[in-house]
């Protein structure tokens, strides 16, 4: 059973100085959930231990690590925010407060339920550690998730795929999202996890003479090139596979299915490794994907390349900097490494800067009142499968599937799309109205005396651009 000791072990690694603030937190968590009990029938405590030591994993600064203790203790006790804020500060009382569910007196459970959800979204825009506590103390009750009800499991992960796992996404907590997909399939078709778990030691075991060959491949061509490099195998999740093979895919023609990872140290380039990888073996040209230059729009940045290896099996290799991965890995929470005292600012600016999803979800925010509405947006623009498109310079623009050539120019800028005029994708004119897809490289042609028309909102799907498009012809009006 975790404790307390346990915790301060982590936090004495990197951060010595925050023990003495944690341990109080500590003390007052331990106090306010004295008589509470875990549904598994453990003392209530292990349950905020367990969240803590979730993000310690991330390094997290020392306000997010009492945060992480206090988490419940406004929601399930006497204890107040006024109490916190008077006993640890402004700071910390803040980050509690986001966690804390608002309470349903006033609402019915569904109306709470969206409230609360809603309200989480939003602290993106305040403070993105909020987010990254959630996800540490909605992965402990994932994990725990067979002492609830039946009815209860399946709500709950049903809940943690169509919020929490994009929301892992999008601010680049990929470990995070693959362990909640796993966890959430459990209690949603456990028989397909079970056959698929079993699939993975199979793959597993028939891959480890080849891996054993390519590592020692690897070795000697990075040795001789004098690149000092880490490296780890890994098998794609049991959600990932199994989303696979519901699309139709055999498991032997998943190219992606074992990857292995290099990661050099940021001094060296991932090209050059590239290269010395395809002296090695054959790629497949068509799997090439560089997000080095073109970094996906969670900023994870890699080069991929699936190549015939030992015995003519496909294996991807990813290639990064030891920067690179660890932003891969767990995303904005890196930043706390990174930067240290500094790391909650910095994350919050690349967020607002660099992620695309921040300003459509602020948007969507002002301009929807309810909250069920809200979240229903939410989902449709930004949790779905979204598809990337290119400007003709290269940058990738993320937009909901079925977004058209009007949605596109309005995502670049209001008077790209009140002036819209022609469009060309993949060097071929299409109409305004033409449905984009994944990977379409887009020219966008304007006139001055072009203008939306009442149509266009026959077309548009986004809010941002029905938005803009209402109230131009409201101007003209």
């Amino acid at each position: 059973m975790i404790t307390i000791d346990d915790v301060l072990k982590e936090v004495e690694k990197y951060n010595p100085e925050e023990i003495p603030m944690v341990k109080k937190a500590y003390e007052v968590a331990n106090n306010a959930h004295k008589k509470q009990k875990r549904e598994s029938g453990e003392p209530y405590i292990i349950h905020p231990l367990h969240v803590c030591m979730n993000l310690t994993r991330f390094k997290a600064d020392g306000a997010s690590l009492c945060a992480g203790l206090l988490h419940d203790v406004v929601e399930d006790t006497k204890y107040t925010i006024k109490y916190i804020k008077k006993e640890f500060g402004d700071e910390i009382a803040h980050l509690v407060d986001g966690v804390t569910k608002i309470n349903n007196l006033h609402y019915t459970k569904d109306e709470a339920t969206n409230a609360n959800i809603r309200r989480l979204i939003n602290s993106l825009n305040d403070d993105v550690r909020i987010i990254i506590i959630k996800l540490c103390d909605r992965l402990h009750n994932m994990e725990t998730l067979e002492y609830k009800a039946p009815e209860k499991r399946i709500r709950s992960a049903n809940e943690t795929l169509m919020i929490f796992v994009p929301l892992a996404y999008l601010i680049g907590a990929f470990s995070l999202k693959c362990s909640l997909e796993d966890l959430c399939l459990i209690y949603l078709d456990k028989e397909s996890y079970d056959v698929i778990s079993e699939k993975r030691k199979i793959i597993e075991k028939d891959y480890k003479k080849s891996i054993e060959i390519v590592s020692k491949e690897i070795e000697k061509i990075l040795k001789k090139n004098k690149i000092k490099y880490t490296y780890r195998v890994k098998i794609l999740n049991i959600y990932h596979i199994y989303q696979k093979l519901n699309k139709g895919y055999k498991l032997n023609d998943i190219h992606d299915l074992v990857n292995f990872k290099i990661i050099i140290d940021d001094n060296y380039d991932p090209y050059q490794v590239l290269g010395l990888i395809h002296r090695l073996y054959t790629p497949m040209n068509q799997k090439f994907k560089d997000y080095i230059a073109c970094p996906k729009t969670n900023m994870y940045r890699s080069l991929h390349t699936t190549v015939f290896g030992p015995d003519n099996r496909l294996i991807q290799f990813q290639i990064k900097t030891k920067t690179m991965d660890d932003i891969n890995t767990i995303g904005l929470a890196a930043y706390w490494e990174f930067y240290g005292g500094e790391g909650k600012e910095k994350m919050q600016q690349e967020l607002k800067l660099n992620y695309q999803f921040f300003n459509t979800m602020r948007e969507i925010n002002d301009v929807i009142e309810s909250d069920s509405d809200f979240i229903e947006r939410v989902k449709r623009e930004v949790f779905s499968n979204n598809i990337y498109v290119y400007t003709l310079s290269g940058d990738i623009i993320e937009l909901p599937m079925g977004a058209t050539v009007i949605d596109f120019a309005y995502k670049l800028h209001t008077d790209l799309g009140n002036h819209l005029y022609k469009a060309y994708i993949n060097g071929k004119e299409v109409k305004l109205s033409h449905k984009l897809n994944n990977k379409d490289r887009i020219l966008i042609l304007t006139k001055e005396k072009a203008h939306p028309k009442e149509t266009w909102l026959s077309h548009a799907i986004t809010l941002s651009a029905r938005r803009k498009i209402k109230d131009y012809l409201r101007s003209v009006n």
